[in-house]
């Protein structure tokens, strides 16, 4: 059995056309044949996934009604509870541990009727950008094995981009759900700040992350959004902002998208831009107006992130001691409490998130508080209000490219920490505003005999995932009918 869209194959379990079960199988075989080259899983749940597809065709057969995602397989990035399995969040740190609870998202996409067929790869504690961070091995890209998927939600990225699921879930601190998109030419949508419960999710910088799904349309991401969407009392910082259905219905009217400034300065890749500038051409062709913008301070919104998020993950990931749970250094009669905090720390924690964790205790500490964590917070401000200005003069949406280029090889930016946090330059801006944005394919590029995706990215204002679903939507339309294949 092929893969179908999640929204057909909910259609299709509904009306009794094929069944969960059946569904459910062929996923698991897909994974069992393909994720050997990719490393997309963690854990898989045979047992539990078959179990569950069953009682969906028990209770089709009895006449109950069936959720939006009836019988949908999913893949879940292992940095959200689930009360099945292990919850590892990619690190030795949490290696063994089982959650006795599930996250609120993974709750509400199984009342919906899907069924979660295992836990994905991600870089350790969601940190890095290419799912190579990872206490577990990389995962590779579907479109090219000896090139990162992007991250942190890579093995969520290329679990759909490869087939083996329609749908899976991803959080996004500072592009990693859409920037893996972009790289494993598929769809991936961030929500607005507060839109999706943050309860259960292993936290990263708990003032950016949130959770998303990311999918092979736009159709898909949006009936997955719908389902996880919404107020939950379990989470200090959930809106009570009403959730619409968010299927993409009629095309809207007139579209304005602003292209900013910087993004035109910062490309240095000249084949992907070749894709994005073809994009813009079949989006004005489409009746798009498209106009040039002006973000401000986005030049400065990579600094302002690594500050913050690095800041929030430091107080974060106290909590990890070696005395309340998580993993627990063996020492010798004597040590200290001290020694048991240092040990225990340095064996689970890997390089990256080390590195993070010293840079926010640095941040924060007695005489660069000031001068740094409390500049960042300032800039986040400035970032934010130059967003609201370009909604408020007119743009339905900001457009820019997911990523500076493709998928770059594995081990290439592994050595120089700065080449790699400046592949979320488009991405972060939307995180500090707390903004929705979504990647979309834009086209191909060639690179080494290897035909690699790329995407682009429309961010849109606080609350307005409806509006910026429906214009993924045309953007989707445009891409596959207009953008070029650079360097072919």
């Amino acid at each position: 059995m092929e893969t179908r869209s999640a929204a057909a194959i909910a259609v299709g379990v509904r009306a009794g056309e094929c069944s969960a079960a059946e569904v459910a199988r062929a996923a698991l075989d897909r994974v069992a044949a393909r994720d050997g080259a990719l490393h997309a899983f963690l854990e898989v749940f045979e047992d539990r996934a078959l179990a569950r597809a069953a009682e969906i065709d028990r209770r089709r057969a009895a006449g109950e009604t069936l959720g939006p995602l009836a019988g949908v397989p999913v893949a879940v990035k292992d940095n959200m509870c689930l009360a099945h399995g292990r919850t590892t969040a990619g690190s030795r740190m949490l290696e063994g541990y089982r959650s006795p609870f599930s996250a609120t998202a993974l709750e509400r996409l199984e009342g919906a009727g899907a069924v979660i067929i295992g836990k994905t790869n991600l870089d350790e504690f969601s940190m890095g950008s290419s799912c190579e961070h990872s206490a577990f091995g990389p995962t590779r890209n579907p479109w090219d094995v000896s090139r990162v998927p992007g991250g942190s939600s890579g093995g969520s990225a290329a679990a759909v981009a490869s087939g083996m699921v329609p749908l899976a879930l991803g959080s996004d601190t500072g592009g990693s759900i859409r920037q893996p998109a972009g790289l494993c030419g598929i769809v991936g949508i961030k929500p607005t700040y507060g839109r999706v419960s943050r309860w259960g999710l292993v936290a990263y910088a708990s003032s950016l992350d949130q959770i998303g799904p990311l999918a092979r349309t736009v159709e898909d991401c949006a009936l997955c959004l719908s389902v996880i969407s919404g107020f939950d009392p379990l989470d200090a910082t959930s809106s009570r902002e009403p959730v619409e259905d968010w299927a993409l219905g009629r095309r809207p009217g007139r579209i304005v998208v602003g292209v900013p400034g910087f993004a035109r300065a910062a490309a240095n890749d000249p084949d992907a831009w070749a894709v994005f500038e073809g994009l813009l051409a079949s989006l004005a062709s489409a009746g798009v107006e498209v106009r040039d913008i002006g973000l401000a301070h986005a030049d400065h919104a990579i600094a302002a992130y690594y500050i913050i998020a690095p800041a929030e993950a430091s107080s974060n990931l106290a909590r990890y001691d070696g005395v309340r749970y998580g993993r627990r250094a063996a020492l010798p009669a004597g040590a200290s409490l001290d020694d048991l905090y240092t040990r225990t720390r340095a064996e689970g924690f890997g390089r990256e998130v080390q590195r993070r964790i010293m840079l926010g205790t640095h941040v924060l500490s007695s005489g660069y508080y000031d001068a740094y964590y409390l500049t960042a917070l300032k800039t986040r401000r400035l970032i934010k209000g130059d967003f609201d200005a370009a909604f408020a003069g007119g743009c339905d949406a900001v457009l820019m490219p997911t990523t500076p280029g493709p998928a770059f090889a594995l081990g290439e930016k592994l050595a120089d920490p700065l080449a790699m946090y400046a592949e979320d330059l488009y991405t972060v801006g939307a995180n500090l505003a707390g903004l929705p944005a979504i990647s979309v394919p834009a086209g191909f590029v060639e690179r080494g005999g290897a035909r690699l995706p790329v995407g682009a990215q429309l961010v849109g204002p606080a609350w307005g995932e409806g509006a910026l679903l429906r214009v993924a939507g045309v953007l989707e339309e445009a891409a596959a009918l207009g953008a070029p294949i650079a360097g072919a």
